[in-house]
């Protein structure tokens, strides 16, 4: 019998309505990353539940990236069982577990990718990046740790001074960890290669929100997303104004807002679809006739 993982602090929920959304944060990092959009979706009446991962997140014993897909879907099934609804939402590698999710749960409303991160190509990751896969499998295993460096993720000057600050003083801010391990980044990259070959079956609704300037995973990666992901709904917005840490930087209530929109949009056209009438503002209801004309 599989023994079940200790129970987690730090996790972030806020009740709502009775469409929860799943919010998965970035490699080695914590449920802080999502505070903002999790505080801003609850206004908008979606109960949010940002957990921390065992195996995943930071704090936690490091473990295989099927681990990390385990503990996604037993948060995804808590939710389940209390919600008719639940939605998904990533964030960077949070954003690839999402969609490794989706492939074990099909059910799930829709699916929100934030700064999806299939590669570290961003313009700020180092040139040597392609020998880790190589480094992996040498003494350098055990002791070599990526760290992060300015500019953090975020064009906000002002923030990224704070966010330099606190990763003197700690291992983690509120837009990640300061250092990531040589084995998070392997499993990270087989995470994402086990992603690239199923997306073609995932149906859900889906938004995707990318960075042009994304320092750490270039564009490429939305567009390959985009490309290949086999939903019908599919609505991707491209920023100009922030780097890869989106839900912290310039933009944050652009994220929050459009993921906000999509999210009741795919709520109620589902339950339009299943023949009830659902209370949508006269605004909503001109974008979803939109959408309708557009799929035809």
């Amino acid at each position: 019998m599989t023994k079940e993982p200790p129970a987690l602090n730090g996790s972030i929920f806020y009740p709502g309505s009775d469409h929860a959304v799943l919010m998965l944060h970035g490699l080695s990092s914590s449920p802080l990353e999502m505070r903002h959009l999790a505080r801003y979706l609850n206004s908008e009446g979606l109960t949010t539940c940002a957990p921390n991962l065992y195996g995943y997140s930071a704090g936690t014993p490091e473990l295989r990236m099927e681990a990390w897909v385990a503990a996604a879907v037993r948060e995804f099934d808590a939710l389940s069982a209390r919600y008719p609804r639940v939605s998904v939402c990533g964030l960077s590698m949070g954003a690839t577990l999402a969609l490794a999710l989706m492939r074990e749960r099909p059910s799930a409303q829709a699916i929100v990718l934030l700064s999806v991160t299939l590669d570290y190509d961003g313009w700020a990751m180092p040139w040597y990046r392609f020998l880790l896969g190589w480094a992996y499998y040498t003494p350098l295993r055990n002791r070599w740790r990526y760290r992060e460096e300015s500019p953090f993720g975020l064009r906000n000057e002002a923030l990224r001074a704070k966010i330099g600050r606190a990763m003197q003083r700690n291992d983690l801010s509120e837009v990640g960890p300061s250092s990531i391990s040589l084995p998070a980044l392997h499993e990270a990259s087989r995470l994402a290669a086990s992603v690239r070959t199923t997306l073609a079956a995932l149906k859900n609704d889906c938004l995707l929100i990318h960075a042009i300037d994304d320092e750490t995973s270039s564009p490429r990666n939305a567009q390959f997303v985009a490309a290949n992901i086999g939903s019908t709904v599919l609505r991707t917005i491209y920023l100009d104004d922030s780097y890869h840490m989106i839900t912290s930087d310039n933009e944050r209530e652009i994220v929050a807002r459009e993921t906000a929109v999509f999210l009741k949009e795919s709520e109620a056209a589902s339950s339009a679809e299943g023949g009830a009438k659902p209370v949508v503002s006269k605004a909503l209801a001109r974008r979803l006739r939109q959408m309708a004309s557009i799929g035809k």
